[in-house]
């Protein structure tokens, strides 16, 4: 191998494995495998090119044109002229799946859905790379100013998922730009002739290095200096103090492994709620059991978001601590409200990862395997040590608290510290949320009637509109836009509900977790990314934290914010209603008939839903999906397996037992020219079999013992032709794979792939079907001249 084609080899690597710190951004990563294929034939064109030889700009200019027809073909190939030119038409398609692309990076967090207008601008950055890559290290033979273009690819990575594009992905990358060095350096020092590789060592007849000439000491150095620092800058970050992470992140663990006490500082969790809720399909990240009677008010809360400086959200530092067997009584709630007991049984989704519990709220116990903390303030528990809930199976025991509108009415003030706390609001808050409050609450008599009435006026009367395209906004004047505007999604609305609540003097936090999710046929309960959400919580002493609606149509309305409270609650027995299992089922279910918002909204009845169910309307692959699938899987697998396989029953019938010796003999001589064919040497029919064995031996290499069976069966082929009363010949089947055998022992290893894999006789079988087509061309032919024939001789 050429240290010109080396290097390109080390260029497409570097490129590629640079790349991969992309895929955790989009599922699923198919978009990878295009990309490598156009960094391949960019890369062949490159090296083509420069074997010519073609001026540097031409070679450049060659691999541009290749990526731009090969984008072409792959994306806007419909537009394209002839399939393959990129034509005004091509250029606008391209244009828009740009912009489509641009949108949808900035709608969607990671991982983001692999839209088309993302795997263009993954494809494309990528190809753009490689050709920068392959230009500055290949064509002008300089390696090291080609990291800058593979730094940048990996910080793109890097910072698009937070700074957590992982450590396999920085080794890949690292090593991929140290392969790409060391190939530079073996080229150079391969152009100086023979190296000089110092004093010969004792007990050696000579330096492999002086006598070979190749690079190896040098490159055995250049290996050992890579790895040192590769080394280091591996190590080196662990010896440096860093920042702890946040809600979704790992890290933020306080004292550390193991220990009993420790904070946690969090950061705003609802920078992701938006592009969950945007989602283009809604993927389960939990299923759960409940023997809740109503289900509708079994909100999931993550996270509980308390403090605010008027222009976000977020949650204190706060103190964690192992979690207890059983989990304190909840601050404020008092014995004389009814308390029901609820019990959970709770799976999480494989590809669902979260550092926070989903539960409901307040819990009372958890059991769950794995390293959680407990956060009292709150009532949350949070991952220690990378926990997290991917897989988790868990059981909450929660408490449904159903406090009547009269006790939150007569609720008496909350104690002081919790007021200052929790109504605290920045001096930089504009004066129209709070004189936008009293306006609304005008005429009440109490908090309870003042939160009421705010509720009431976001989720009906105010004239508000749910748009999860509005963005959430960011600054002081984020809440007064949005009471301008009354568009917008559950952050807008849970955001300027609290705040407008503390500017009254209620205490007020926004939580962050899940709506109930979707009732499915088995009794199991499926919760969606979709069902991602955002409430306020108030508190009211005697009731503690109770939770408020004001989105409109998402979620339930809570009981006791209406005029009449209706019952709910759980089974007196709190535990698992008779004939469903508690335990979540590990299977999806099929999805009911009708849409997942009339699901939330009550509109489907118990038949409805099994009637869809029964109709096998659900989201799963039917058995034709399935078989269309795996036949596609078998046809792209067996295609380039078809010449290895036409090649062995070829093999294998040649080399079988036939019943007229003259044949067998003609036939393993057929066999052995083809399989010296197929390891280069190309066969001449002209050559007699006494000749054509000398030129095997020759051309082969072959050892003595193949050699020997090659004149063997040359001589058997002689005598089966010319002599009158040919003798059977024997052992033809062990001589001709001893010669195979010995073929393949003289032959690299790039030509032994070629032969097995690609064998060059089977021209045979285009030369075959060739034929055949023609043949059956020439009888058509003729038949067609016979009937016009015919025809012309019948009387008119």
């Amino acid at each position: 191998m050429s240290g010109r084609t080396r290097l390109t080899l080390a260029a497409y690597a570097a490129t590629l494995a640079a790349s991969l710190a992309l895929m955790p951004l989009v599922k699923p990563a198919t978009w990878i495998f295009t990309a490598a294929l156009v960094l391949a034939l960019q890369s062949a064109v490159g090296a083509v090119t420069r074997r010519v030889p073609l001026a540097r700009p031409l070679t450049i200019a060659a691999q541009a044109v290749l990526t731009l027809l090969v984008l072409t073909v792959v994306f806007v190939r419909d537009q394209a002229f002839l399939g393959v030119l990129p034509g005004p038409e091509a250029l606008t398609s391209f244009g828009s799946l740009f912009e489509a692309g641009v949108n949808d990076v900035g709608t969607y967090a990671p991982p983001a859905p692999n839209t088309p207008g993302i795997r263009l601008l993954l494809v494309t950055g990528v190809a753009v790379i490689g050709l920068l890559v392959d230009t500055l290290a290949v064509t002008f033979r300089n390696a090291a100013p080609a990291g800058l273009p593979l730094l940048a690819l990996y910080s793109v990575a890097a910072g698009l998922s937070g700074g957590g594009a992982g450590l396999l992905a920085f080794l890949l990358a690292a090593a991929g730009y140290l392969v790409l060095l060391l190939a530079e350096g073996r080229d150079r020092l391969s152009a100086w002739g023979r190296v000089f590789g110092g004093a010969q060592r004792p007990g050696r007849s000579g330096s492999p290095v002086a006598e070979g000439g190749s690079a190896s000491a040098p490159a055995r150095t250049g290996v050992r200096i890579g790895a040192v620092t590769l080394g280091v800058a591996l190590l080196v970050p662990f010896a440096l103090p860093g920042l702890g992470g946040g809600v979704f992140g790992g890290g933020g663990d306080g004292e550390g492994r193991g220990g009993k006490g420790g904070t946690i500082s969090a950061v705003n969790p609802l920078v992701s709620l938006q592009n969950d809720l945007r989602q283009p399909e809604d993927r389960e990240v939990l299923r759960y059991r409940t023997n809740a009677t109503d289900k509708n008010s079994l909100y999931l809360r993550l996270v509980a978001l308390d403090q605010f400086d008027g222009t976000s959200w977020k949650s204190s530092v706060r103190p964690i601590e192992d979690v207890p067997e059983q989990l304190p009584w909840p601050d404020g709630l008092a014995q004389d409200v009814r308390v029901s007991e609820v019990s959970t049984n709770f799976v999480a989704a494989g590809e669902y990862e979260q550092k926070w519990l989903p539960m409901p709220y307040p819990a009372s116990k958890v059991s769950i395997s794995g390293s959680w903390r407990y956060e009292p303030a709150g009532r949350m528990l949070v991952g220690d040590n990378g926990q997290t809930t991917r897989g988790a199976r868990y059981s909450v025991t929660s408490l449904d608290v159903r406090p009547t509108g009269e006790q939150l009415a007569a609720a008496p003030d909350a104690p002081e510290k919790l007021v200052r706390e929790y109504t605290r609001v920045p001096a930089s808050l504009p004066a129209d949320v709070k004189s936008t409050a009293l306006e609304v609450t005008r005429g009440t008599r109490n908090a309870y009637e003042q939160a009421v009435r705010l509720q009431d006026w976001f989720a009906e009367d105010g004239g508000f509109r749910y748009d999860v395209s509005v963005n959430s906004g960011t600054g002081v004047g984020a809440v007064s836009r949005f009471l301008k505007d009354k568009r917008g999604f559950c952050i807008h609305f849970s955001f300027s509900m609290a705040a407008m609540a503390r500017s009254l003097g209620i205490p007020a936090r926004v939580a962050v977790g899940f709506m109930p999710g979707t009732p499915q046929p088995d009794g199991s309960v499926s919760v969606g990314i979709r069902d991602a959400h955002a409430w306020p919580e108030l508190y009211f002493e005697g009731a503690g934290w109770v939770r408020f609606e004001p989105t409109p149509s998402r979620g339930t309305v809570p009981d006791y914010t209406r005029a009449t409270a209706s019952g709910g609650g759980a089974t007196p027995s709190a535990q698992p209603s008779t004939g469903a299992s508690a335990q979540p089922s590990a299977v999806p279910s099929a999805s009911v008939s009708c849409t997942p918002q009339e699901q939330k909204l009550g509109g489907c009845g118990q038949d409805q839903a099994a009637a869809g169910a029964a109709d096998g309307d659900g989201g799963g692959l039917d058995w034709r999906q399935i078989a269309l699938v795996a036949l596609v899987v078998v046809v792209v697998l067996g295609l380039p397996l078809l010449p290895w396989l036409w090649r062995s029953r070829l093999r294998a019938r040649r080399l079988g037992p036939a019943p007229d010796p003259v044949a067998r003999v003609l036939a393993v001589w057929q066999e052995i020219n083809d399989t010296a064919w197929d390891y280069g040497i190309t066969p001449d029919e002209s050559r007699t079999p006494r000749r054509t064995a000398a030129r095997l031996v020759r051309e082969g290499e072959l050892s003595t013992n193949a050699a020997d069976a090659v004149h063997r069966v040359a001589r058997a082929v002689e005598e089966a032709l010319y002599a009158p009363r040919p003798r059977p010949a024997t052992g033809l089947t062990e001589q001709a794979e001893l010669i195979r055998h010995g073929l393949d022992a003289s032959a690299s290893r790039p030509a032994r792939l070629r032969a097995r894999l690609a064998p060059r006789s089977a021209a045979r079988l285009r030369w075959a079907a060739q034929a055949r087509t023609e043949a059956l061309r020439t009888a058509w032919s003729t038949r067609a001249a016979a009937l016009t024939r015919s025809l012309r001789r019948k009387p008119s």
